[in-house]
């Protein structure tokens, strides 16, 4: 039932409506009479001074013309002049009363060249502005009449609804309290009345709609929304719940599974594969803990899953790791794929803290990444981060990286790039993959992160180029353009610049085939040591790509400071662009602003036909991705 400031709040509302609008048509009204009027004024005295008679004295005829013009209007004010500017006759309406100040007439000037004189009036109109003002004050006061009325009729009208119910419900009380066991039938029939029945299941019905309401909330919170799996969110209070307090779980283990190619993935195949790819391993990952009835599993991030296998030793929790290994093995190479995932198992009991057993199982993974494709790894020391060596898996990633280094234990494939005009001058890019001491397949994105961390990554940027230039030369291939890859720490060192000149200067002609990549996030960081970059790889006969072109808040600022030869569209705006008119739009901006520029538009991750076709009508320069063509070896 609405309370009475709510009903005079809602006719209050309907009211300053209701006036508004009767003021702006009033006023518009009055205004467009006005207007109507003046001119109609500036026409009949035009007529008047063809008939006026003339006479010699020139303030004479001023005064005359004053006179006469004032008993054919009301004016505010009023002022003759001469052709020579001269006042020979003013007035002016002290007493003009009330007037609107936004429709006020216009002072009009007119010239009376038979008389040699000229007029500069303003009409008054507080007459009928007065008038307009005296409606819409009538309308306010019938308006705050009519609500206030409203407000309580309805206000009685509920209440006597109200009290009507209420004296009905207190009648039935009053019988069922009345009524013995003797009496059940006839209290069953008080008790079906229509309007408490309906009220009651209205009550129930809306009980349950928040119940649902509570659930479909909870489940967005703690499910993953691609595997349908328990989240981050949900692990962390399963363990809290299950494991720390009073339960039948005593022990247990816990596997962190990491999905090695995601990073790859979306970037050669796109977002689509990727999200393929991390499904499928759920799935697979789902299969194998159905032996285990207890086991639970969570996906903790983007490409890490969790599962707690409760009341279960290290030893049996590894037959479930070597079974996970089978089923990646035969999935990496049903799709082509470098690896699938790497596991890392510790086992915990109720004085384990979650955030140590992350921490071993973490480290059990990047120990396990050092090993052949697919491997796991039991961290059974769990006093590892009370020791000295707490980076142990930093330390087999060290070791690892600087025997890839030493021996070169590197492979180079090629994506290419398709143009889409025959004069469109493209190139292929070149991938790295690193192999192990057994010539198994490193996962690259752990590879690098790792390189990076361990501030190995110029010496790996080193050994890609020495190894691109090597393959180029062995095997003849001038004829093809290449992109290598740099990152963003190799071109802030100076020592690396210094050696990339000199390297590329002793190889002049393989030095114009190759075009260097590096993301638009590293080259915002020192503009001033990207320009130097650029300037030096123009020199020596080489070009640069922009990559992953357009995540920056700066990009335009490229085309003012930086000069490169390539930009190449992150993936995002390519990703289903042919339903994206936005992203359409922008790059029809981009492609027109770097054409002007002589700057080539390239676009990565294209996995569609329909993509394509839609990038080839934007004019992009060429296409990059898993429906033009996979990685092959160089």
């Amino acid at each position: 039932m609405y309370t009475f400031s709510q009903l005079l709040l809602r006719n209050i509302i309907l009211a300053l409506i209701f006036i508004l609008s009767i003021s702006i048509v009033s006023i518009t009204m009055l205004s467009s009479l006005l207007e109507s009027k003046a001119n109609q004024h500036t026409q009949t005295i035009k007529l008047f001074s063809q008939q006026f008679n003339i006479s010699e004295d020139e303030l004479q005829n001023a005064n005359n013309v004053a006179k006469n013009l004032q008993q054919l209007s009301n004016y505010k004010r009023l002022t003759v002049y001469n052709l020579a500017g001269k006042n020979l006759f003013s007035f002016e309406n002290k007493n003009t009363g009330f007037s609107i100040p936004f429709i006020e007439p216009e002072v009009k000037k007119l010239n009376i060249n038979s008389l040699a004189l000229k007029i500069e009036y303003q009409l008054n109109f507080n007459g009928e502005s007065a008038l307009v003002i005296t409606f819409i004050l009538l309308s306010v006061v019938l308006s705050l009449f009519l609500v206030v009325f409203a407000a309580v009729m309805s206000t009685k009208r509920h209440k006597a609804v109200f009290n009507i119910v209420s004296q009905q419900i207190k009648r039935d009380l009053t019988l069922i309290d009345q009524t013995d066991t003797k009496n059940l039938t006839s209290n069953k029939k008080v008790l079906e009345i229509p309007e408490l029945k309906q009220g009651i299941a209205d009550i129930k019905a809306l009980m349950v709609q928040q119940l649902e309401n509570t659930l479909d909330l909870e489940q967005e919170a703690y499910i993953d929304h691609l595997t349908k799996l328990d989240n981050r969110g949900r692990f962390v209070q399963f363990y809290e719940n299950k494991v720390i307090q009073e339960s039948p779980f005593k022990f247990g283990v816990l596997i962190i599974t990491r999905c090695s190619e995601l990073q790859t993935i979306n970037q050669i195949h796109g977002y689509r594969e990727g999200d393929n790819y991390i499904s499928h391993v759920a799935n697979l990952i789902k299969q194998a803990i159905l032996a285990y009835p207890d086991g639970n599993l969570f996906r903790l991030n983007s490409s890490d899953f969790a599962c707690i296998l409760p009341n279960v030793t290290l030893k049996e929790a590894e037959n479930l790791t070597k079974e996970l290994t089978i089923l990646f093995n035969e999935y990496q190479q049903a799709s082509d794929l470098d690896s699938v995932a790497y596991s890392g198992l510790v086992s915990f009991d109720k004085s384990k803290p979650l955030g140590e057993l992350l921490a071993l199982a973490d480290t059990g993974v990047s120990i396990a990444q050092t090993q052949p494709s697919n491997s796991w790894y039991s961290q059974i020391d769990t006093d590892i981060l009370q020791k000295s060596s707490v980076n142990y898996g930093n330390q087999n990633w060290r070791q690892e990286i600087d025997s890839v280094l030493e021996n070169q234990r590197i492979t180079l494939l090629m994506q290419p790039i398709q143009p889409t005009g025959r004069n469109n001058k493209v190139y292929g890019e070149v991938l790295a993959r690193f192999l192990n001491s057994n010539d198994d397949m490193l996962p690259t994105a752990s590879f690098i992160a790792m390189a990076e961390k361990l501030d190995k990554i110029i010496s790996v940027d080193k050994l890609i180029i020495e190894t691109a230039i090597k393959e180029i030369i062995n095997k003849n291939m001038l004829d093809h353009s290449f992109g290598i890859n740099l990152s963003p720490r190799s071109i802030s060192d100076e020592h690396f610049m210094i050696w990339l000149e000199r390297k590329l200067l002793r190889e002049p002609k393989v030095a114009t085939r190759l075009i260097f990549e590096v993301t638009e996030y590293g080259l915002q960081q020192n503009i001033k040591t990207s320009k130097r970059l650029i300037d030096m790889l123009h020199r020596v006969g080489s070009r640069i790509t922009v990559e992953r072109f357009g995540v920056g808040l700066t990009s335009f600022k490229f085309f003012r400071d930086l000069s490169p030869d390539y930009i190449k569209m992150d993936s995002s705006y390519t990703r289903d662009i042919d339903d994206d008119k936005n992203n359409q739009y922008f790059l029809r901006l981009m492609v027109d602003l770097a054409h002007r520029l002589s700057i080539n538009v390239l676009a990565e991750s294209v996995e569609s036909q329909e993509e394509k076709h839609t990038l080839e009508k934007l004019f992009i320069d060429g296409c990059q991705g898993f429906y033009i063509g996979k990685p092959e070896p160089l």
